[in-house]
């Protein structure tokens, strides 16, 4: 693949490929340069090169290396699979990718048995599919790319945000002032404890922004069930926003504090429970609905529960 710079002479090389190459994040070609995959005008690049008008790109997408997991017939609730591919209900504790401490029973080795290995292999493993992830203790919707083209679709639809739409559910300690808000802030790790993301102030981090609704709260407990639409998709976003307004989620192991309702539940109140997008092939909208957690009943029957919008 070859890109001729004909605009944006002096910005880094990765970012003018990563706001070009929906399909290839900007991590991913920060990889590839140090592999000396990615050359400008014959020379391997460095990651700080800046391009000028004129340069000539080549880049090498080697070929997916092995995904060093292995089937496993675990139980998925499917919401919509067809040949490109998968909409899921992830269940709370099912952790999304082999990691150290969880090298398997993840999600990614059930869809491996399931779809019989036929995953997208665009993020530079072979047979991932993986397009967007929800934190072990979050359950609900997710979709998985069966098809490159599929990948590459929904990669975009979720960087520009402009087709596809996602709603959590939270349950927070205490309730959030006002009832209805926007929350734009800046979000990156937090300066001393590195497992954790924080509000920061710019230029660090990066835009993060939740709108957020009260849907029902309960005065006895102190405790509200809140909507919220991302416009961005930052780690813990939802987490560090409700934090950040002083009301964290109940059950959250990182960013929450100890009460009487984090005591009555054994899980993260975080569900994705709506999600839209268009079909990467027919283009037609999609919508779905992950079916609300029996831990979040005593507040979804206190509250009158949305429409979709799209």
């Amino acid at each position: 693949m070859e890109i001729l710079v004909e605009n944006s002479a002096g910005e880094r090389i990765d970012a003018f490929l990563a706001a070009r190459l929906a399909e290839l994040s900007r991590s991913r070609i920060q990889t590839l340069i140090r592999e000396q995959f990615i050359q400008i005008n014959g020379h391997p690049a460095k990651p700080r090169d800046a391009v000028k008008l004129g340069d000539k790109i080549s880049i090498i997408l080697p070929e997916a290396v092995p995904l060093d997991a292995a089937p496993q017939d675990i139980a998925l609730e499917i919401l919509f699979e067809d040949e490109d591919l998968v909409v899921l209900n992830k269940a709370h504790g099912m952790v999304v990718h082999p990691a150290p401490g969880n090298p398997d029973g993840t999600l990614v080795n059930a869809l491996l048995h399931h779809c019989r290995g036929k995953l997208s292999g665009i993020g530079g493993v072979e047979r991932p599919g993986i397009v967007h992830r929800l934190d072990k203790d979050t359950s609900g919707c997710l979709v998985v790319a069966k098809s490159d083209a599929a990948h590459q679709s929904l990669v975009t639809q979720f960087s520009e945000r402009s087709t596809m739409e996602k709603l959590y559910l939270a349950v927070t300690q205490g309730v959030p002032k006002p009832a209805k808000d926007t929350v734009f802030t800046h979000i990156g790790r937090h300066p001393v404890n590195r497992q954790k993301m924080a509000v920061v102030n710019p230029p660090g981090g990066k835009t993060a922004i939740t709108d957020y609704e009260i849907l029902a709260s309960d005065a006895a407990s102190i405790t509200a069930l809140v909507l919220c639409h991302l416009h961005t998709g930052r780690t813990h976003q939802i987490r560090v926003h409700l934090l950040h307004k002083g009301t964290p989620i109940v059950g959250d192991p990182i960013y929450g504090k100890h009460s009487k309702s984090s005591e009555q539940t054994s899980r993260l109140m975080l569900h994705a429970w709506r999600l839209s997008f268009q079909h990467p092939i027919t283009k037609k909208q999609l919508r779905f609905e992950a079916p609300i957690p029996l831990e979040f009943k005593p507040w979804a029957d206190l509250a009158t529960l949305p429409p979709t919008t799209r």
